[in-house]
């Protein structure tokens, strides 16, 4: 059995792994190598160093194992017609995300921007816009693991948390749940609202102008899911004709976000490099959902944690 890693896990964790598993070969390099592409039963890579070329080489690929929860850069199709399993780190973003979205929600609810640029200057200035988090209401588009970790948090400062998902079926730490398709008639009811949706095709461009005239004009706005959920061109006519109070940007539909960006330069934006995932114990945490499957493939099982179904995109 060859498991082939395009990337460098640090050596404290790397050594236990093959130390774990000596029935395996393992082959760590920095980028994917055709020569062993070729020899591969298992590859663990982030996904986007991954095209229909890679695939075509590894004639012994049987399973991806993706370091990451978005796929959508991937070769779907080609991953699809030879039938490979693939499986992710659904669920290992829920605690830094669920921090830095606190943190960005804080932040503007108690002026920290305000206050950062007034020490700057050595400004003593007291007039700024400060409100509080507790008694909020806060909706979360696409409630998963991540918007799970979320809800906890929010309902943890007494917020009120309602989720919106395909099915409407009740998920974690939400106070109620509907079905997406009633997103218009729920979004006058938050201050805050959270995309966390995956990038399909169902959920392209699936919020538009007439969601966002819904919204309260004191609504802050996170993207924290996928940057194509909104059209770039749609979010500057939003902060330009200020519908909404802020919006805190993780995501993009192009990225790096262009230099020339009219994003750069909004007071109501904060733009983030979508790092809000990143943390030091990343490899650490997706070695621990990676062990468990690999000693399950080891014995014949396919019925690996966080499975996907490589055409729908989850």
């Amino acid at each position: 059995m060859k498991v082939y890693f395009t990337f460098e896990p640090r050596p404290d964790l790397r050594d236990p792994l093959v130390d774990e598993f000596p029935e395996v070969e393992f082959t760590f390099h920095s980028r994917p190598d055709k020569g062993h592409l070729r020899e591969t039963d298992v590859l663990v890579t982030y996904g986007e160093d991954l095209n229909d070329e890679s695939i075509e080489i590894a004639k012994n690929l049987k399973w991806i194992f993706v370091v990451s929860a978005g796929i959508e850069k991937m070769p779907h199709q080609a991953i699809h017609n030879r039938g490979i399993l693939v499986s992710n780190v659904r669920g290992i973003h829920k605690k830094p995300m669920a921090e830095s979205i606190l943190a960005h929600i804080l932040s503007i609810k108690r002026a920290l921007p305000f206050i950062y640029e007034n020490q700057s200057k050595g400004v003593w200035n007291k007039k700024a816009q400060l409100s509080e988090l507790n008694g909020s209401t806060a909706l979360i588009i696409g409630p998963g693991a991540i918007g799970a970790e979320i809800g906890r948090l929010l309902q943890a400062f007494e917020v009120y948390t309602i989720g919106c998902n395909r099915s409407g079926d009740d998920a974690p730490f939400m106070n109620e749940t509907h079905k997406i398709e009633n997103l218009m008639s729920i979004l006058p009811k938050a201050e805050i609202v959270i995309s966390m949706l995956p990038s399909t095709p169902e959920t392209k461009h699936l919020l538009t102008y007439e969601h966002f005239k819904q919204m309260s004009k004191d609504t802050i706005f996170l993207n924290f899911g996928r940057g194509d959920v909104v059209a770039t061109d749609l979010l500057i006519r939003i902060l330009e004709e200020k519908l909404i109070r802020h919006a805190v940007l993780d995501v993009f539909e192009i990225e790096p976000l262009q230099a020339d960006s009219k994003l750069w330069k909004f007071d109501n934006v904060t733009v983030s490099p979508h790092f809000s995932s990143h943390s030091s114990r990343y490899v650490e945490r997706s070695l621990d959902i990676f062990k468990p499957s690999l000693r399950k493939w080891l014995n014949g099982d396919e019925n690996l944690d966080n499975k996907l179904d490589i055409l729908r995109g989850y």
